[in-house]
């Protein structure tokens, strides 16, 4: 049995979650993608393959301060406000093959405080 690489394993969850996980129109899929220098999430409706809203650690002012953790709530609260703004407001999480800890967490739970539903 061959030992998997991270992405791998990442890719191997992933495939397991979204088997799962499935995003419409009223109840689009919030999708976390995390690099090792941001955070990005994004609204989808699987049902008609479109992303109804995106925030990403590139759309923070430039003024921003702050460890990686601090960058992921951000982000969730941005991504809060663009839901607003597309008129989501109940979501079913997606967290991309990731562990729900640490920067993942932090984006959810500000989400939540933006007033998402999930």
């Amino acid at each position: 049995m061959a030992v998997l690489t991270k992405p791998e394993a990442r890719a191997r969850r992933h495939k397991r979650v979204r088997g799962k996980v499935y995003g419409t129109a009223e109840r689009p899929r919030l999708v976390v993608f995390r690099s090792n220098s941001g955070i990005e999430a994004q609204l989808v409706n699987d049902a008609d393959g479109k992303t109804l809203a995106a925030a990403s650690w590139l759309h923070l002012k430039k003024s921003f301060k702050g460890n990686k953790t601090r960058q992921a709530a951000e982000v969730g609260k941005l991504l809060a406000e663009n839901a607003k703004k597309a008129s989501v407001e109940n979501v079913v999480f997606d967290r991309g093959g990731y562990l729900y800890h640490g920067r993942v967490k932090a984006l959810a739970e500000a989400a939540r405080e933006g007033g998402l539903k999930f």
